[in-house]
């Protein structure tokens, strides 16, 4: 109610002139203000003494009405514009690398845009060197990386252990073999990934570690690609298990063959920033949405 706005000013400053300056109105059209809301409550507000205005019993009654009506305002307002604050488009850029991108990425965007939905999420991809690099030179807000990251001035927070898994076609010769082990790799046509990525690093000390060799058919960069392959040219594959969901392998004509040599190569997966961007509204929501995003992520 205006006119409960301007009443209460009126009381407050003790005189109708002060109070029509401070609301930039003329004296006479703060009077018919007060005139108006005492013929809507069909009682006098005011009564006055001299140049004095006394508040009347009802008066006194409705300044504390004013009082707390306004203050419900002001709280509206306020509860409004947090809601507002909390909805407003909100965009930054992730640094990942591809194999992070395929195997990690698309689950977190999804829960973390289930709760943000106004987000609006960039993302760049290069190799763990290169997003380390992006990060450092601020060209991207935060990072996600198949590796923990040990620079000064960047926050590293581990998600989850990973750890690759030997991915066959079906009845493969190794499938029915009583049990299997690293020394099977050798001479194993395999499709590997690329050179130069973590996965790949892993890889290649493993086989180190083991004077593993195998024969390597193809050195792809997509995981996807690698899975469609296997089939066709009877190859054997190491891929993260986080990647190896069910979903993936079913109808896919491949079959998982999990080697202890291979679960105890474990690499961690984690999110990277600098100190300057941790001050960022959304980087906490994110990293809260990626420890809970795979809290339960059990890949041994």
């Amino acid at each position: 109610m205006e006119n409960l706005d301007v009443f209460a000013i009126v009381v407050e400053k003790q005189s109708i002139n002060q109070a029509a300056n401070q609301l930039n109105l003329s004296q006479p059209a703060v009077s018919r203000k007060i005139m108006s809301l005492e013929e809507e409550l069909g009682v006098k507000l005011f009564e006055r003494v001299g140049k004095r205005l006394n508040l009347t019993r009802a008066g006194r009654i409705c300044y504390d009405y004013a009082v707390q009506m306004r203050d419900l305002e002001r709280e509206l307002i306020r509860g409004i514009s947090r809601i507002r604050d909390h909805l407003a488009p909100v965009r930054f850029t992730l640094g990942a690398s591809l194999t992070t991108l395929q195997s990690t990425l698309p689950d977190l965007i999804t829960s973390y845009t289930a709760h943000f939905p106004e987000t609006d999420i960039a993302v760049l991809t290069g190799k763990t060197h290169e997003i380390i690099t992006l990060v450092k030179d601020k060209k991207v807000d935060l990072g996600i990386v198949a590796s923990q990251v040990d620079h000064a001035g960047i926050h590293c927070v581990p998600l989850f252990d990973d750890h690759l898994c030997l991915v066959l076609p079906e009845a493969h010769p190794l499938l029915v073999q009583p049990s299997a082990s690293m020394a099977d790799l050798d001479g194993l046509p395999m499709i590997l990934f690329s050179r130069g990525t973590w996965y790949r690093v892993l890889m290649d000390e493993v086989f180190h570690r083991f004077s593993v060799e195998p024969d390597v058919k193809m050195e792809i960069d997509s995981f996807e690609v690698i899975i469609r392959l296997l089939p066709s040219i009877r190859a054997a594959a190491l891929l993260p298990m986080s990647y190896l969901r069910p979903e993936l392998l079913t109808g896919s004509g491949l079959k998982m063959l999990p080697l202890p040599e291979l679960i105890e190569a474990k690499r961690t997966t984690s999110l990277i920033f600098t100190e300057e961007a941790a001050s960022s509204g959304f980087i906490q929501p994110f990293v809260d949405r990626a420890r809970e995003c795979f809290s339960t992520h059990d890949n041994g």
